[in-house]
């Protein structure tokens, strides 16, 4: 078999994108956690849920009140609005109009 110009261009090309993506996620990731750590050290607790994903577990937990996991979504959710509600600084991106306007299931 041999390689061609175009074949060996190709190859290099899905090397660097595949390396250049992998370590540009790898990057962001550690930059993720270690932000994290700080946020824990500095306040002990952290805040676990985004404003679309706690908005969004509110909605499962209204629209599906007999589920066996509803009980643990209930915990969840009103542990992250205590959190929300006891710390300065936060992860994801709350305002604090948005944390003053959650309210516990």
């Amino acid at each position: 078999m041999v390689l061609t110009a175009d074949i060996l261009g190709m190859l290099a090309f899905t090397l660097v994108a595949f390396w250049g993506v992998a370590s540009w996620a790898l990057v962001r990731t550690m930059r993720q956690e270690s932000r994290k750590i700080e946020l824990l050290e500095g306040q002990d607790r952290i805040d676990t849920y985004s404003p679309t994903a706690l908005a969004e577990l509110r909605e499962w937990i209204q629209n599906n009140p007999d589920d066996p996991l509803v009980d643990d979504a209930r915990r969840r959710h009103n542990e992250c609005v205590e959190t929300l509600e006891g710390t300065d600084r936060r992860f994801y991106d709350w305002s604090d109009e948005e944390v003053e306007r959650l309210e516990r299931i």
